[in-house]
């Protein structure tokens, strides 16, 4: 049943040195961006497979980059609001396009016009303002704007949104950690933005880092990385990282 449920980029294989807690299973979901249609189809596939495939404790987690550049940032926010039944415990990671939001609500200085141009302008649509408007504000002017259109029960998820998720020896992040850093140690730039050089290190960080932020063409696999940031606004696939026990498996909708 679950081979029918997802299109599987890849077959069951055993992280050696890896493993998530005995009986729990994890789906960790990357970049969204604004694409409700997958963020629906994946979520349908997953919750058919928790009821043929159940377990004591499930998780679903949610890396970060919910919103902007696809067509429907307000509906994927009021659907990750609306998940109190879905069978498994849900949490969300802040990614760098989340921050940018929160920044530009707040009217921090020279934030809005670039967030607009980086993506924004798809998110403001959605929640029924036009970009070509806020352009010709100030960025105060923009910031009350947008704070009387997107709902505050979605600015109240953004803002509760964390920064890393640990399940036993893999940890979540949105773009992944400074290499050399204690995980604890780690900041909120680095763990929402960072690039290089954590893309080409090859330490050991002390576990298996699962990352968006980074579109690939299909799942990126390192020795120390895993990168599923399958560019799901303009490949139409969104991929998911699947772990129980020693088993990692990668799934994905949009073929």
């Amino acid at each position: 049943m679950f081979k029918k449920l997802f299109r599987r980029i890849s077959e069951n294989i055993a992280a050696s040195e890896f493993s998530g807690p005995d009986g729990q299973r994890v789906y960790a979901i990357g970049d969204i961006h604004g694409r409700l249609d997958l963020l629906d189809d994946l979520l349908a596939r997953i919750e058919d497979d928790i009821v043929e495939r159940p377990l004591p404790t499930i998780g679903l987690c949610f890396l970060g980059d919910l919103i902007d550049r696809g067509p429907d940032s307000a509906g994927v926010v009021e659907r990750l609001c609306s998940l109190g039944n879905f069978p498994a415990k849900t949490l969300g990671l802040m990614g760098n396009h989340e921050e940018m939001l929160l920044r530009v609500l707040n009217a921090e200085p020279n934030i809005a016009y670039d967030w607009l141009d980086y993506g924004g302008d798809a998110c403001v649509e959605s929640y029924g303002v036009a970009p070509s408007a806020l352009q010709a504000m100030s960025e105060e002017r923009i910031a009350e704007m947008l704070r009387a259109a997107i709902p505050p029960a979605h600015i109240r998820f953004l803002e509760d949104l964390g920064d890393t998720f640990s399940f036993g020896d893999y940890l979540f992040v949105h773009a992944g950690i400074r290499p050399g850093v204690k995980i604890e140690e780690q900041q909120p730039q680095d763990l929402r933005w960072i690039r290089q050089p954590f893309l080409s290190d090859g330490h050991d960080h002390g576990c298996m880092v699962i990352h968006g932020h980074t579109i690939s063409d299909g799942v990126e696999r390192r020795a120390n990385r895993i990168g599923i940031d399958t560019g799901a606004y303009r490949t139409g696939i969104l991929t998911a990282a699947v772990i129980e026990g020693a088993n990692l498996t990668f799934v994905a909708t949009g073929e």
